[in-house]
């Protein structure tokens, strides 16, 4: 098994209640491809609560093997989500690939 953890750091917003808008977004439409990309074993988005850090949001995913999380990464329901939904706020990415 594969756990693929990205970080994201958005842009600067005009206000917390947009930022946090946006963010809730982001997380229904990353967690709504689950059962939608058949080589996603698990997904999961949640917050960072430590304004000290610079990333804003954490996703974590779990497929089989790294050739599952290469064809994830094409596969048109998760494109639409990262270039339509993240690519716009999107400030910063790091990413995380590791077997367990």
């Amino acid at each position: 098994m594969v756990r693929h953890i990205v970080m994201f750091k958005l842009l600067p917003f005009a206000s917390a209640a947009e930022k946090q808008a946006k963010l809730e977004e982001i997380k229904q439409a990353l967690e709504a491809l689950d059962g939608k990309i058949d080589v996603l074993r698990s997904i999961r988005v949640d917050f960072n609560c430590n304004p000290a850090e610079e990333y804003d949001l954490i996703l974590t995913t779990e497929m089989d093997t790294l050739s599952d999380v290469n064809a994830y990464a094409v596969h048109p329901e998760h494109v639409a989500v990262s270039k339509g939904i993240i690519g716009p706020v999107k400030a910063g990415r790091a990413c995380v690939d590791y077997e367990f």
